[in-house]
C-alpha cells in the first residue's frame, strides 16, 4: 500500500467531500473542485477526516492510491486557502499591463502579447514587472503560470525574460577573445 495514500485528509469547517459515480466534488469558501476518479477507489469521510480507501489489490489501483490522496489534499486546500504564483520581468523596458481580465505584455517583442483570461483564474499586478497567478486549481494555477512564463524564457547570458519569483537562472559566460586566427 501507498504510504502517502493511506495518510488520512483533515477536512477544515465549512468543506465537505461527496465521492459520487467515480467523480469526487469538494466543496469550500472559495468554489467547488472535481475531479475524475479513475479505477476502484472510493472516499470515506467520518467526521472532518476522509480517507482514500482501494477497494482491490490490483497494481493499477495501488499506483493510483497516493494519486487520489495528493489530489484531494491539494482541492482541500485550494477550496480553503487557495494557490498563487508569482513571475517576474526582466528586460530594459520590458513591463506588464493588466486589461480587463487580460494582461497585455511588452517583452521585447515588436508587438505587444495578450495573455486572455482564463476561467477561475485571477491575474494581480503589484507592479509594472510583476504577475501574480491565482486561483483555487492548483494546477490550472501551474499551467498558466507556465504559458505566460513560455512568452518568453529566462535566456541564460543575461537574464532577461519572464521567471518565476525567487526562480535562480544560471548565468552562461559570454564570448571570448582568444586571439587565435586574427593577423
Amino acid at each position: 500500500m501507498s504510504r502517502i495514500g493511506k495518510m488520512p485528509v483533515t477536512l477544515p469547517a465549512g468543506v465537505s467531500v461527496e465521492m459520487k459515480d467515480g467523480v469526487l466534488t469538494v466543496k469550500g469558501a472559495k468554489g467547488t473542485l472535481t475531479q475524475q476518479i479513475v479505477g476502484a477507489i472510493d472516499v470515506k469521510t467520518e467526521g472532518n477526516v476522509a480517507h482514500v480507501v482501494t477497494l482491490n489489490e490490483e497494481p493499477e489501483t495501488q499506483a493510483r492510491h497516493g494519486l487520489y490522496r495528493a489530489l484531494l489534499a491539494n482541492m482541500v486546500k485550494g477550496v480553503t486557502e487557495g494557490y498563487s504564483k508569482s513571475l517576474e520581468i526582466r528586460g530594459v523596458g520590458w513591463k506588464v499591463e493588466k486589461n480587463g481580465k487580460g494582461l497585455t505584455l511588452s517583452v521585447g517583442f515588436s508587438h505587444k502579447v495578450p495573455v486572455a483570461e482564463v476561467a477561475g483564474i485571477t491575474f494581480d499586478c503589484p507592479s509594472p514587472t510583476e504577475i501574480t497567478v491565482s486561483g483555487i486549481d492548483k494546477t490550472l494555477v501551474g499551467q498558466v503560470a507556465a504559458n505566460i512564463r513560455a512568452v518568453r524564457e529566462p535566456e541564460p547570458y543575461h537574464g532577461y525574460g519572464i521567471r518565476y519569483k525567487g526562480e535562480n537562472v544560471e548565468h552562461k559566460e559570454g564570448k571570448t577573445s582568444g586571439g587565435k586566427g586574427k593577423k
